[in-house]
């Protein structure tokens, strides 16, 4: 997928026709009010006199295609005018599945939106349920099927953790996700954010908390689903924010790095399988490429630990070494 480079426009909680247990979009996009059409005005020609061109506008937040439709055309409209000049060469939101129709599609088509991400969050019914999403899995095929027939590029939010999830059901929200063929994919293991009704059923143990060691587990299990179908992962764990990292995420799986997490444990996996073949007390050199000696590491050397303790190594060492591609892990040689 071509990456640009994005003006974020925020719009947090705007045309949310109800508050899921665990939102707070406020403290979550550092962002307390939803933006104006002026306010996108402004931003764009902020970006203009700073000579920017070829961005891509983005609405984070809110439901976009809920609100009233003439906010709708304010926001969409105020841009307009900057595609005349290359400032911005595309438009996204984000929405609901239960918001997406025809005439939202007309709608989103004329004012020139090329991306719709669609906040799916589960694909199991009970969970949205227990999660107060008021919405359907199939909300979520339908307004899929519909937004790619209409030539948008389809990207799909699922969350890890949700109040009735299990490993299980995450797994089979990504199989349904990946069934859809989106062309990308965020997926958010969830936080606990203060002031949220998930935070009071945490604290009512009612919820139990998806920890960042859990959601890393979970993500191991469906990030290859993910990759085998050449669907992009192209957002793991929640964007670090000054108000979460300051105290506002009081549980769950908020760790600024946490896809850097989760693809250390899965190239721990992967070595793991190569170092069944190798005797107890050996000396090993993995090979890795380039960059990825940190992730073949670990957090604080974990990964070098557990698997010297497994296979009772007398030494571990990463290398990175001209034959190995990205993910790839070799075994260079080892020594008794």
């Amino acid at each position: 997928m071509a990456r640009r480079r994005i003006l974020p426009i925020f719009i947090p909680h705007l045309g949310c026709p109800n508050e899921c247990v665990f939102c707070d979009q406020r403290r979550i996009s550092g962002s307390p009010l939803p933006a104006s059409g002026a306010e996108v005005t402004e931003a764009l020609e902020r970006a203009k006199s700073q000579g920017l061109r070829g961005l891509e506008l983005a609405f984070y937040g809110g439901s976009f295609t809920a609100i009233a439709p003439a906010e709708q055309e304010e926001l969409l409209g105020a841009a307009q005018p900057f595609y005349d000049d290359g400032t911005i060469v595309s438009i996204r939101l984000s929405t609901r599945p239960d918001v997406i129709d025809a005439a939202v599609i007309e709608r989103l088509r004329r004012h020139r939106v090329s991306t719709v991400e669609l906040g799916a969050q589960s694909m199991v019914d009970e969970v949205l349920y227990a999660s107060g999403r008021g919405h359907t899995a199939g909300d979520t095929e339908t307004a899929a099927r519909l937004l790619k027939a209409a030539g948008f590029s389809l990207i799909l939010q699922m969350m890890t953790g949700l109040p009735g999830a299990d490993t299980e059901r995450d797994a089979e929200t990504a199989r349904r996700i990946i069934a859809l063929g989106p062309d990308g994919v965020r997926i958010y293991p969830t936080v606990i954010v203060e002031g949220t009704e998930l935070c009071r059923m945490w604290r009512a143990g009612t919820y139990r908390e998806h920890t960042v060691e859990e959601a890393v587990e979970t993500c191991a299990a469906i990030l290859p689903l993910f990759e085998a179908a050449g669907i992009p992962v192209i957002r793991l764990g929640l964007n670090p924010t000054e108000e979460l990292s300051g105290g506002s995420a009081v549980g769950g799986a908020y760790h600024p790095a946490l896809g850097e997490l989760v693809r250390s444990e899965l190239m721990r996996r992967k070595a793991a399988e190569l170092l069944r073949d190798v005797p107890a007390g050996a000396s090993v050199t993995l090979g890795v490429a380039r960059g990825r000696t940190s992730a073949m590491t670990g957090q604080h050397r974990r990964n070098i630990a557990l698997l010297t303790e497994a296979f009772s190594l007398s030494g571990l060492r990463i290398a990175e070494v001209p034959e190995a591609e990205d993910g790839d892990i070799l075994v260079v040689d080892w020594i008794l």
